[in-house]
């Protein structure tokens, strides 16, 4: 299959009703944000799902906002990446194995953009801050789930990219590095879940999105001009979904280059 088929069915895509019922899918960042869309579209769509999150006040915004819905019971999951040792994460594979037994998607959207500043005067502490977060806690949080996900017959894992993950640009120093490194764990999954498992391994990158990380990198930009999470989903859906099935090691935009914003001067 083309890398260009799947791209262009991804950005397209309109999941009929049911399109993710029975299924399984863990989605980091659940609180706010795109984390969160995606878990409120995932719900609609039939998926149970599973919401991590640092704050419980705000995950059980979400837990509540799918209930009231109608949506299947998701899983509250309170989970602090920057913290969390591996008895955490041991307890947190335990916990999910014994409520659903199996993993059928595992949605990477948590992270945090530390600062915007030259390499030469980048802060350490922040920079390994930023790398623990957006690409240590994520190669960990795979690790302890691949044994779920191979319960799947269809496992899908989607990690969250950027634009500067993809080409360097100045002065996003942690972040972008992080996002590099995000595109390079997402191939190595890929290639080593091909042969032997039903698992295969995505990235996505969002683009310009309305959210508190966007504002805090550009606050002076005109954020009407931007999707809102809600609206730059369709990726997310097709990867964790049916439609996407033997599609794998490849990175997706979420928005066409033609129709999303200028990038902001830094």
């Amino acid at each position: 299959m083309s890398a260009a088929l799947p791209a262009t069915e991804a950005l397209a895509y309109a999941p009929e009703a049911g399109s993710h019922a029975g299924r399984v899918i863990l989605v980091t960042g659940a609180s706010d944000g795109i984390g969160q869309a995606l878990a409120l579209a995932l719900a609609r769509q039939g998926a149970v799902v599973g919401l991590l999150g640092r704050s419980q006040r705000k995950l059980a915004r979400t837990y509540d906002r799918i209930v009231e819905a109608g949506g299947p019971k998701p899983a509250l999951l309170p989970f602090n990446l920057e913290t969390a040792a591996a008895p955490e994460y041991d307890a947190l594979a335990a916990a999910l194995e014994s409520e659903f037994g199996r993993l059928d998607g595992l949605a990477h959207v948590a992270g945090i953009l530390g600062d915007l500043s030259p390499i030469e005067r980048y802060d350490v502490p922040t920079w390994c801050r930023v790398l623990h977060v957006n690409l240590t806690a994520p190669f960990i949080l795979t690790q302890v789930l691949l044994p779920l996900l191979r319960r799947s017959e269809d496992a899908s894992i989607v990690f969250t990219s950027s634009t500067v993950g993809r080409a360097g640009r100045a002065y996003w120093g942690a972040y972008a590095v992080s996002k590099f490194g995000t595109e390079g764990l997402m191939q190595v999954v890929a290639q080593e879940m091909a042969e032997t498992t039903h698992i295969r391994a995505n990235s996505v990158n969002p683009g310009p999105t309305r959210t508190s990380m966007r504002r805090q990198a550009f606050p002076a930009e005109d954020a009407a001009r931007l999707k809102a999470p809600e609206e730059i989903l369709p990726p997310y859906l097709y990867l964790l979904g049916p439609a996407s099935r033997g599609v794998s090691g490849q990175a997706f935009e979420c928005q066409s280059r033609a129709t999303a914003p200028a990038p902001a001067a830094t």
